[in-house]
């Protein structure tokens, strides 16, 4: 079964305050989901269209697993607590077998 991701790049983050919140938030909601985190922020080479800010690359065991975490009441939280804190291009994918 493919693995599935969690990958997002962040445009800006405006306030640092609720990223902070949606962090420790976030992370109640992913470990329990299954997710395990593997990129964090960190150097950042980008190219071509990229934007060298912060980037965030989670694994789950499964694609129906990744989706079912962020839909998830406690991940729903964090994004509360993220609101307008950030601008970030935020996607789910599917990996390969």
């Amino acid at each position: 079964m493919p693995k599935g991701y969690w990958v997002s790049a962040y445009r800006t983050i405006s306030d640092p305050e609720k990223l902070a919140a949606y962090n420790e938030l976030a992370r109640l909601a992913v470990e329990p989901g299954g997710g395990r985190t593997f990129v964090l922020g960190g150097r950042v080479v980008a190219r071509d269209a990229g934007i060298a800010e912060r980037t965030v690359l989670v694994e789950f065991d499964s694609f129906e697993q990744a989706v079912a975490t962020y839909e998830s009441a406690a991940y729903q939280e964090a994004l509360a607590a993220l609101s307008d804190g950030v601008e970030r291009d935020f996607r789910i994918v599917e990996g390969i077998d």
